[in-house]
């Protein structure tokens, strides 16, 4: 074969240099990513008016923090029960795990069923196990209960708390690769008839909630003794690097949420009402008319959370004769609604127009209409869609 000229190498040796660079960089970039350095965050200016973005957009305006608390120093702050601190914990570990879970897992069939019929995803059968494997091992839990399968079952008869929990609210959407989350609520053993802390309680009766939002990040709603409180997994910010160059696995991102009176957000689920609930179709003309900003993703997670996050929201999910309400009393709403309200929202049972928190639970898998958020909007909820 013909050797190259001088004039021929120096120009494949112009081709190759790049190449071998960049799979260098692309070899370093592996090796270093299992180790968990802080990433610094890229200043940008972003201005509504250059890209034509709405005034009705709602950017975010929280600011960066030259600190983070810990898990650790909040709860001993504004967690009184040590035994309560304690199960807060063990949720926050399984969540973790979960995340962990969802970010190698793929998302298909399972080949099994729900006690409703649902065909389970592997992603739900993984989250549920993993819940479970958390109260069977827990030193603090008596009885849990999965929206999956809605039997109460005993984990450890030393055990104080009833959790009941949805592993993975968002089934029908977590293959779109969208946000998803758990939802936990927990109640005294001794709550309601006493049988198993949860036939006869209601919401009201819950020690603590929690939701957890699985998106591009992990963040926890957990509702302590004095407001609400978001902990976030897995960040890396200045200021909150261990001794030993580790991170904590969780810090402290807001304080004390509150959730405005009124709101310019709105969520409408289950508009299958509307066509014979003319008070809904009345409602959600109203939004329109009105301008308010629509923020709907049919995840019940992601759709109430962003309340927390915004400062306000409304979700609505009445029920009617055609399309009757689907959300788990226990599961979903009383440990939303927890939240909510602790946060100074205000929530309807979307019948009778009172707190969601004061319906008595009286079955496992029982369900209910849902309207929670700022209080005005709740109020106008009640009003157009009740007659209340």
């Amino acid at each position: 074969a013909k050797r190259p000229t001088p004039l021929e190498m120096s120009a494949i040796s112009m081709i190759r240099a790049p190449i071998a660079r960049a799979s260098a960089a692309a070899r370093t970039t592996r090796q270093t990513s299992k180790s968990r350095a802080p990433v610094r965050g890229v200043s940008r200016d972003v201005r509504a008016h250059e890209y034509g973005a709405s005034s009705t957009s709602f950017y975010t305006t929280t600011e960066k923090q030259d600190s983070y608390p810990s898990l650790e120093n909040i709860l001993e702050r504004h967690c009184a029960d040590e035994k309560l601190r304690k199960v807060i914990v063990e949720m926050l570990e399984c969540c973790a795990d979960i995340t962990e879970a969802l970010r190698s897992a793929l998302v298909t069939v399972e080949g099994s069923a729900n006690t409703f019929g649902d065909a389970q995803l592997s992603v739900d059968v993984i989250a549920d196990n993993l819940m479970w494997d958390c109260v069977k091992t827990s030193e603090t839990v008596a009885y849990g209960a999965s929206e999956e399968e809605p039997v109460v079952v005993q984990c450890n008869p030393k055990g104080e708390y009833t959790v009941c929990w949805d592993p993975l609210d968002g089934s029908s959407i977590v293959d779109n690769n969208w946000a998803v989350g758990t939802i936990i609520g927990i109640w005294d053993s001794t709550s309601g008839t006493g049988a198993d802390g949860l036939i006869g309680a209601t919401g009201r009766d819950q020690r603590t909630s929690l939701v957890a939002l699985y998106g591009p990040r992990t963040t926890v709603i957990v509702a302590l003794d004095d407001g609400v409180y978001e902990f976030s997994y897995g960040c890396t910010p200045e200021g909150c690097q261990l001794p030993d160059g580790t991170f904590e696995p969780w810090i402290c991102t807001r304080t004390k949420i509150t959730i405005n009176e009124t709101s310019k957000i709105f969520s409408p689920a289950n508009m299958r009402a509307a066509q014979d609930t003319e008070g809904y179709k009345n409602l959600l003309d109203y939004y329109m008319d009105n301008r308010y900003t629509l923020r709907y993703s049919g995840g019940l997670v992601p759709d109430v959370y962003q309340q927390f996050t915004k400062n306000q929201g409304v979700f609505s999910n009445p029920t009617s004769k055609s399309s009757p309400a689907k959300l788990r009393l226990a599961f979903e709403a009383a440990p939303f609604g927890l939240l909510v309200e602790k946060a100074g929202g205000k929530t309807s049972d979307g019948v009778t127009g009172g707190s969601i928190l004061d319906v008595q639970i009286n079955t496992v898998d029982q369900r209910t209409a849902l309207c929670i958020g700022s209080a005005k909007e709740v109020e106008r909820f009640n009003a157009t869609v009740l007659g209340k």
